[in-house]
């Protein structure tokens, strides 16, 4: 790898497309562009959505979404991969073979499953394809409370329940995992990045905000733009999540429901 790929941070995303822009691979795109990297794509389905929700869902073929991949990977190339919406498990079977393909290669998984309007992404069928196929795969997995509750069997009211949950992660093979805390009650909210060798904690006030569509995508995007860039895991998630923090502080206010981030709010006077 080149010094100047490096410097770019070349991150391939395989994941759904937002109409309304404030999630999936638009934000994603927003997100890796923001932090200097460079945001090429898969797309594995088209969504119809906008802030009050998702009214449909077009996937995209799985030989369409491996060619777009390989594309990408034998001309560009990649220095990470991001991994978001995939719809069913045939797609996370087909979205696996490209992680394998590109092994060398740290992949962050979004574990996505449920629209922020409350529409399932994921068909049950899935999860246990998610699970014995992509978790093992993630150099970091990022689900939320909810996701992780469906990928482990236990709950996550707390921070205790972060910290089994993310155990047992682990132990399905992801080599880091950061659980966030936004579903976990209270007036703080603490992400919590766990790997064999210890954890960290990423805290801040809850912020009273109804924008908060696409803080799963952007965060996970914005984790896997640092680790192309050559970021230590860490150094990588703080940076994501200080971004995310400023992005819903600077949302634009636009549409009626779970509103987007303020991706571009570093640019704004």
């Amino acid at each position: 790898m080149s010094s100047t790929s490096a410097s770019q941070g070349r991150v391939l995303i395989l994941a759904g497309s937002d109409s309304g822009g404030g999630a999936g691979i638009q934000a994603d795109i927003k997100a890796v562009t923001m932090l200097g990297g460079y945001a090429a794509t898969a797309i594995t389905a088209v969504t119809v959505q906008n802030t009050l929700g998702v009214t449909g869902v077009h996937p995209v073929p799985v030989d369409i979404v491996q060619a777009q991949a390989r594309a990408v990977l034998s001309d560009i190339g990649a220095d990470a991969l991001k991994t978001g919406m995939l719809g069913d498990a045939a797609m996370v079977e087909a979205v696996a073979q490209i992680l394998d393909e590109a092994a060398d290669l740290p992949a962050v998984v979004d574990p996505v499953m449920v629209a922020k309007g409350g529409a399932a992404l994921l068909p049950d069928a899935a999860v246990e394809a998610v699970r014995r196929l992509m978790v093992p795969r993630a150099a970091l997995l990022t689900p939320n409370a909810p996701e992780a509750e469906v990928l482990t069997g236990l709950p996550v009211a707390d921070a205790d329940g972060q910290r089994r949950a993310g155990e047992a992660l682990l132990a399905l093979g992801a080599r880091a995992v950061l659980m966030k805390g936004g579903h976990v009650p209270g007036e703080r909210v603490v992400d919590l990045l766990m790997t064999p060798q210890g954890e960290t904690a990423f805290e801040a006030e809850r912020q009273a905000t109804r924008h908060t569509h696409g803080t799963g995508c952007t965060l996970a995007s914005a984790c896997a733009a640092g680790l192309a860039q050559g970021l230590s895991l860490t150094e990588a998630v703080a940076q994501a999540w200080a971004y995310v923090q400023e992005a819903m502080a600077h949302a634009p206010g636009l549409g009626g429901g779970h509103g987007p981030l303020g991706h571009n709010w570093s640019l704004r006077p």
